[in-house]
């Protein structure tokens, strides 16, 4: 992994000055694990630099141009050879719409207040680099939170976001070596709040002999004098001389009066056992775990709080003691998360699979859970994979978006697509799934998905898919490949390998499932039935009646055998002028007769049926099918019945209706074997486990 990061223009990389962006990037750079794979590239006239990993982009001044335009230009003519993995850019996100030419991954790193800065002050701006940034990274909450300002909620989950604060390698630190020193370091400067520093430690020294202070900054553009015989303005100093000042230093002052980011100092004194006052600006607060925060930032309350830790010696002890023991803000800390989402943002392994079970997960399971029909179509596969997920201890949230649609359609919105497509959006905001579960969602827009893969790029997506896709089918086939790139696997109940789809993402075959809380019959323990034969299709699911002038060539099938073999009684619905038949009705029709006919429309392919299949073998029918759907390769003869055409067909129901004990057998088998390896708690397992490269084998796999 090639990784390029680029300092602001002017950023000092050198240990004479150095910023606070420089000192970050250069610890975390020494201990990361791709450290003999980066580079950092920046612009300074010091000679001494910090690493040997440096690389300087030295400028000649031009009239009327940008320096930092030029910087990035020659950047950029850089990168395109060296042609890196990551370019890592810091506080400087009007950089990176010049970036986006090079073919890597861009890491955004806010160590500012995002809404102040050149590219990131408007809404639109924002949104921009949300959906460019594979990563942006905040060096505080606050930080966050601005970036965030007025943006849509949408955007405030996104796994794009992270903050990681700065750091610091700890030392030890020997409480007992402290002395009454109070410290103040950073800009000289009314903004950081020295003023108020001033006012408020002259009056202590004042009061308190045996104490003195160290101040240590400039500012060139302001002039804040205090003098006092205990009070040393040492200037500037190089970092480990601030560092051992605070080792010895007992109490450190940040009184920032705006709002800061961070607060590098604050958290180098907290790291040194220093009892730390700050003010609740910004992101100070997060700099430190145990400390004194000002509410109220004054001269007389920053004095009362330095004079409480004068007199209170074991609040004092209690604070340098406590900082040390809850300091987390380490270099190792800070370089595990950012070599993590370097190995996230570009795998190096792609077939570096789970081994062991997933954890709990969020799952939205999106598609038509047909409320709106009054419970008709309640036993569906969505539900029975609902089941499924449930049943293996997930969280899951319906989303319907067929149903959505309806009742959402309006004179501005006649199908009801912008609400749908909105909703989900704002269910994916405040539901923050793990994975994303489609099940014939047409209605949810390529769009919409492309805008959740670029914001949400953690979410896994999965589809599966139930109707036949064969040349016959080409709409079918169409509403499946349609989404099939931007989703991590895809499902579908034929053979994928048979329906040709050339070189798409992962496509795996899903069988129908049976759920043990819908398929509660076992037929195979009766002997007197009402019926022989079931057989029952539709004009539409949806529709639930037959319609007029529609015509299905199965009629012929079914109308010759019923010709053909004398003396049987066959219950057959959706034709004949007879109505299909839904919910506890078709349970009861189904209760009475002894074999199931699975025949589903146009011409068979391998392994496709329709999910009655599951509903017959899984309530205890015998199930008779065509053997060009290949379904002995899953079940044998003593399982289920496969017939090669109409008389064949004819033949075995004439046999099994006249032999009780043979069809019992078999039922029972059937039902026993599709539950014990074709359940929707299984089939769920299969979704999840191929969704998140699990690796796992499943009975129809091993095929």
């Amino acid at each position: 992994m090639k990784i390029s990061i680029l300092l602001p223009y002017k950023e000092n990389y050198s240990p004479t000055y150095p910023g606070a962006v420089s000192l970050s990037v250069n610890s975390m750079s020494k201990i990361s694990k791709y450290r003999d794979e980066i580079t950092i590239y920046g612009s300074t006239n010091y000679k001494r630099k910090l690493s040997k990993n440096y690389r300087n982009i030295d400028l000649q001044k031009k009239i009327f141009l940008s320096q930092s335009k030029i910087y990035v230009k020659k950047f950029l003519e850089i990168q395109n050879q060296v042609k890196p993995n990551i370019i890592e850019v810091h506080n400087r996100p009007n950089y990176v719409k010049d970036l986006v030419s090079v073919n890597c991954k861009i890491v955004l790193y806010f160590h500012n207040d995002p809404i102040t800065m050149l590219g990131s002050k408007s809404i639109l701006e924002r949104m921009y680099l949300l959906n460019t940034c594979s990563k942006i990274i905040f060096n505080s909450q606050w930080s966050k939170k601005q970036f965030l300002s007025r943006l849509d909620k949408f955007y405030h989950k996104s796994a794009k976001l992270e903050v990681i604060h700065q750091s610091i390698k700890k030392t030890k630190t020997n409480i007992k070596n402290k002395k009454k020193i109070i410290t103040f370091v950073g800009k000289l400067n009314t903004a950081k709040g020295y003023d108020i520093f001033c006012k408020a430690i002259t009056k202590i020294l004042d009061k308190y002999k045996d104490w003195s202070a160290i101040v240590v900054g400039d500012e060139p553009r302001e002039n804040i004098v205090v003098e006092h015989n205990r009070l040393q303005n040492l200037g500037f100093r190089n970092h480990d001389e601030v560092l051992n000042i605070f080792g010895k230093s007992s109490i450190a002052v940040a009184c920032a009066r705006w709002n800061e980011p961070f607060g590098r100092s604050s958290l180098e004194a907290a790291s040194k056992g220093c009892a730390v006052i700050i003010s609740n600006r910004g992101g100070l607060p997060e700099t430190i775990t145990n400390g004194i925060i000002l509410r109220l930032l004054t001269p007389n309350q920053l004095f009362k709080s330095i004079e409480e830790l004068i007199i209170d010696k074991k609040k004092l002890l209690f604070l340098q003691k406590n900082s040390i023991k809850n300091f987390f803000l380490k270099d190792e800390y800070s370089i595990k998360k950012i070599d993590n989402y370097r190995s996230e943002i570009v795998p190096q392994n792609k077939l570096n699979f789970i081994k062991t079970n997933i954890k709990k997960l969020k799952i939205l399971h999106v598609t038509n859970f047909n409320e709106r029909h009054d419970g008709r179509l309640f036993y569906n596969t969505g539900r029975r994979i609902n089941n499924g997920f449930i049943r293996l201890n997930h969280s899951v949230l319906e989303f319907s978006d067929r149903d959505i649609v309806s009742y959402y359609r309006k004179f501005n919105d006649l199908n009801g697509s912008k609400r749908l497509n909105s909703k989900f959006l704002q269910v994916i905001s405040n539901y923050l799934p793990d994975l994303i579960v489609f099940g014939h969602a047409d209605l949810i827009k390529i769009e919409t998905l492309n805008f959740v893969k670029k914001n949400y790029p953690q979410i896994k997506m999965c589809q599966w898919f139930l109707d036949r896709m064969d040349d016959e089918w080409k709409n079918n086939r169409k509403r499946f490949i349609d989404k099939i790139n931007l989703m991590d696997v895809s499902f579908c109940t034929s053979d994928p390998y048979s329906l040709n789809f050339g070189k798409k993402n992962e496509i795996h075959f899903m069988p129908n499932p049976v759920d043990e809380s819908f398929e509660t019959l076992k037929n195979y323990e009766n002997l007197n039935f009402n019926n022989d034969v079931f057989f029952a299709m539709s004009h539409g699911v949806h529709r639930g009646v037959l319609k007029k002038g529609k015509f299905d060539k199965r009629e012929i099938f079914i109308n010759k055998l019923i010709k053909t073999t004398p003396n049987i009684r066959f219950d057959i619905y959706g034709m004949n002028k007879i109505q299909p038949i839904w919910a506890d009705d078709y349970r009861f029709a189904i209760s009475q007769s002894k074999i199931g006919l699975n025949l589903s429309q146009g011409k068979t392919s391998k392994y496709y049926s329709s999910d009655r299949f599951s509903q017959l073998i899984g309530n205890g029918l015998l199930v008779m099918i065509d053997e060009k759907t290949k379904i002995h390769n899953f079940l044998n003869k003593n399982e289920v019945v496969v017939y090669k055409n109409l008389s064949d067909l004819s033949e075995k129901i004439i046999k099994y209706s006249n032999d009780n004990k043979l069809r019992s057998f078999v039922a029972k088998n059937g039902r026993n074997k599709y539950f014990k390896y074709f359940n929707s708690t299984i089939i769920a397992d299969f979704i999840i486990s191929k969704s998140f490269q699990i690796n796992k084998e499943f009975f129809w796999e091993k095929k």
